[in-house]
Order: C-alpha cells, then structure tokens, then sequence
C-alpha cells in the first residue's frame, strides 16, 4: 500500500510574522524561538507526518525524527516549491498562488532533523519568465528562514532561482515578451544537462510535432528539442545532484492539465522553457488541441491566426527591430482596425493556448518530467530504477480555483496533504478537490502505466472524513475546476 496523509486545520490563514516559528514547544523541537500567534501550516504538516506513522516510537520524544525513513544523514535535500509568480496577475491572494513560507519552515525544520546538520538543503525553482524573484523573496519572507538557519545552526541553505533569464516587466509597458524586458541570470550555478527521453518520452510517435507550441514564442528551438527520436528537456543539475527531492506545491487547479501539484510542478526542474510543449497549433479536427473545434468563428480564427503568424515570424527572432514591428502592427490593429474588426470573446481567449480539458500535449510533458524526476541519476542518464527519492507535502491552508494556476479564486481549504510517492499523493489531493482523477492524465497516466499503481493500493490516513476520498467519490472540498475543464467534476454521492 502507498500511504498519504490528509491532516485539516479549523483555521484557513497563514503565520505572516517570519521566520514563522511553530506556536507549540514540540519535544522534538530543538529552537527556544516560538511564535506567540496560532502557526497552523506548521501543526498540519507535523500532524501529516504523524499521520503517516514515521518513527511512531518516538513520537511525543524528543527523539521524534519522522522523515529519517527518507532522509540519511549527509544528503543533499532539495526543497521545491511552487513559485511560478511574485504577484497575482488581479491583485488577488498571492498565496492562493504560490507555496506559503510557513509550510516551506516547517519542513525544512525536519528535513534538517533528519540530515542531524550534516548535508546540504537547497531551495530551488524556476518561475514563470516574468516572475520578479527579487519581488518574490520579499513577500516569501524566505530570507528570514536562510538567516535563522545561519545564525541559530551556522547552517547555510542556499536559495536558487534556476532560470537563465527573466523578463522585467518594469522597463517596458508593452504585453509582449519583448528583448527590451529580457535580463539575463545567472541560473543553476551547477549547470543544467540536456536529457533526451527517446522512445520514452509520452511524445515519441505523436503525430503534428511540426506544429507544437513552447513557451517562449520560438517554435523552431521547441522543434529543435522535440522530433522523431529526440525529446529533450534542460535539466537543472542541481535537482540531478539530489537525493531527495522535497516537493510543496499549492493546492489548485490548472488550465493545461487541471490540477498543479506535484506532477505539473516539475516544470520548475526545467531550465529551457522553450523545452516544454505547452500545446498544439490548430483544433482536434486539424490534430491540433489549442482551441476545440466549432468553438471560433471564421473571423475569430483569423485573427487567432494572424497573431500567431506574428509571433512565428517576428516574436521569436528575438531582435529588437521585429520587436518594434511587431508593436507597430498591434497599435494599427488596436485603434483602426479591432473598433470595426472586433476581437476574440473573452470566455473563448481563456481557452486560447490549450487551455482546456482536450489539450493532449502539456500532460505528455508533464508525464515526461515525472520520468525525468524519478529515473535520471546525476548525470542525466535515464536508468530503469528509481535515482533519488521523492517526497510531498502539499499546501492546501488556502488552495486557488476557478482561473488557475496565475489567477485563481482563493480556496479556504485548511489541509496539508503528504506522502513519499508524489504521484499517489496528487492522486488523493485531485480527489479530495472533488475531481475525477481519471480523467487527469498528467497524474493518472504516470500512476497507472509508469509506477504501475492502482487506485486499491492507496490507503488515505489522517482526517477520518476524508479517508474514503480514492473509494467514494464525491465533491468533498467542491473546487471550481477552471472553465476549459468542466468535466473535471466528480458527481455527488447521494
């Protein structure tokens, strides 16, 4: 049996006051420091572990270690958590977005228990483009917990951001990804390798690779990367380098594949965004899964188009002159041509780009990168083993819904959701959002086809009401799927 562990807290709010200290003198807390407020994302992770039986003989001691079963003594324990942006696009909760720091102490906190402070922990992650990390560290807080850590057990915890460039959306108005915004950085200070998966890949003998779809605007880098018996992803060697990988993704929904958790967050071990297909051009009719079919009128279509046309051909040059083109054509198109020409509805954009339950390439990537994760060893190689362990702590105090994963409705959730195969525990969590797992691919093919798992081998611990979550289906913390994936629904049980 695979054991996840589904702890809730009454309360649905964070600690704010870094470097979020737990509010109980736990016996295997080893710190004076306590914070005076309710922490509740610390209780519940330390009641998920709990619940999972981790060194239940010493549990209430100060021998507690509940995670020595995974960690060792001198490991490198990689933290990875879900920092995609450094605000919501709505100025709603950031927090609804990405991992809060109150979850990431806590587990850094018995991450460190385990290594005994022999070994190395390194936060790491890389954000969407236009994530501002400088703006991310500020509201995260994180530094307060790298100080703590440095002054309290001269203990240095690296934070990395792994991407090799940003966009600065401060130097420019434009919406654009232009060359003008784009600052380089310095990336994984150990490097990334390029690891192609082959006939592994959940993308070889797809057909219409010619028309697939990155990140980046530059479609032939991503066809670079993706044809025949080539499917490569640019891997952090840092990730590579870990013995364990400590996954703490949000709990919410996604566009792409329905659900980001553990599976869709690895696309922060990726350091090449124009390595990760997003979608296909064109509609199912077509072999394509970017809008679904009879949804544009002719016009629409047409100027669907035209826009990606201007992307392929000026966009992904990533020269300044096409940039200024380009911005050109978009002003005489604003003002001249759109108040008589018209535009796209805005129910239909929000499916523009795959963003519905019929896209069939971004849960391939998806799968690929769980590949990747659990059998690539230190040097890229794919083995047929697992390389490293894997394990989950999902913050779900506050999950987000509806519009995910950038501009999610706040979810008032209280659960933290953990367990030492991140694939059975986004199984649960997906469950306990009220959706059909089924019907998700990116977590249900890995579970069913990689690791050979079946839904009887999972075995839910924890909150009593939410043991039966995998065998009943129901809507249980009834989410809001986002609006491409209205089949995504679970039906009521009575």
């Amino acid at each position: 049996m695979y054991k996840v562990s589904i702890s809730k807290n009454s309360s649905t709010t964070y600690l704010d006051i870094p470097p979020f200290h737990p509010s109980n003198k736990y016996a295997e807390y080893k710190y004076k420091s306590i914070s005076e407020i309710t922490n509740p994302a610390y209780e519940e992770v330390r009641n998920s572990l709990f619940y999972l039986g981790y060194d239940k003989d010493n549990y209430g001691t100060e021998k507690w270690n509940p995670l020595s079963a995974i960690i060792q003594e001198g490991d490198h324990v990689v933290i990875k958590p879900n920092f995609v942006l450094s605000q919501h696009y709505e100025g709603g909760d950031l927090f609804s977005v990405i991992t809060h720091p109150s979850v990431i102490r806590a587990v850094i906190d018995y991450v460190y228990l385990a290594i005994n402070g022999n070994g190395k922990i390194t936060i790491a992650d890389a954000p969407q483009m236009d994530c501002n990390f400088s703006e991310l560290l500020e509201k995260t807080q994180l530094l307060s917990i790298q100080e703590f850590y440095k002054t309290t057990c001269q203990f240095t915890i690296d934070i990395l951001d792994l991407r090799e460039f940003w966009l600065d959306k401060s130097l420019s108005k434009s919406t654009i990804a232009s060359i003008k915004k784009r600052k380089e950085l310095p990336g994984d200070p150990k490097g990334s390798t390029l690891i192609n998966l082959g006939e592994r890949s959940k993308f070889y003998k797809k057909m219409n690779m010619d028309m697939i779809y990155g990140a980046d605007y530059n479609r032939d880098e991503t066809m670079k990367h993706h044809h025949g018996n080539i499917h490569e992803y640019s891997i952090s060697n840092t990730i590579l380098d870990a013995d364990v990988i400590m996954s703490i993704p949000k709990l919410k929904v996604h566009k792409k594949v329905g659900v980001t958790l553990n599976a869709k967050g690895l696309v922060g071990i990726n350091t090449n965004k124009n390595c990760l297909i997003h979608f296909t051009l064109g509609t199912p009719d077509n072999g394509g899964d970017q809008f679904p079919d009879a949804v544009l009128s002719k016009r629409e279509k047409l100027l669907v188009d035209i826009q990606r046309y201007l992307f392929d051909t000026l966009l992904s040059k990533k020269i300044k002159i096409f940039d200024y083109i380009y911005q050109i054509i978009y002003k005489l198109y604003r003002y001249l041509i759109r108040p008589w020409f018209g535009t796209v509805k805005k129910e239909k954009i929000l499916l523009d780009a795959g963003n519905w339950q019929g896209n069939d390439s971004a849960w391939r990537m998806t799968v690929d990168l769980v590949n990747i994760a659990l059998f690539a060893d230190k040097n890229g190689k794919i083995q047929q083993q697992p390389q490293r362990k894997l394990f989950s702590v999902i913050d779900g105090i506050i999950g987000g819904e509806k519009n995910g994963p950038l501009t999610p409705n706040i979810k008032q959730s209280g659960v933290i959701i953990s367990g030492d195969n991140p694939i059975s525990v986004d199984i649960v969590a997906a469950s306990l959002m009220g959706f059909n797992v089924q019907k998700i691919k990116s977590i249900y093919t890995p579970l069913s086809e990689m690791l050979n798992i079946s839904l009887e081998d999972l075995e839910v611990l924890g909150v009593e009401e939410y043991r039966d979550v995998i065998n009943i289906p129901d809507r249980y913390l009834d989410f809001e799927p986002h609006p491409g994936w209205p089949d995504l629904l679970n039906e009521k049980s009575f």
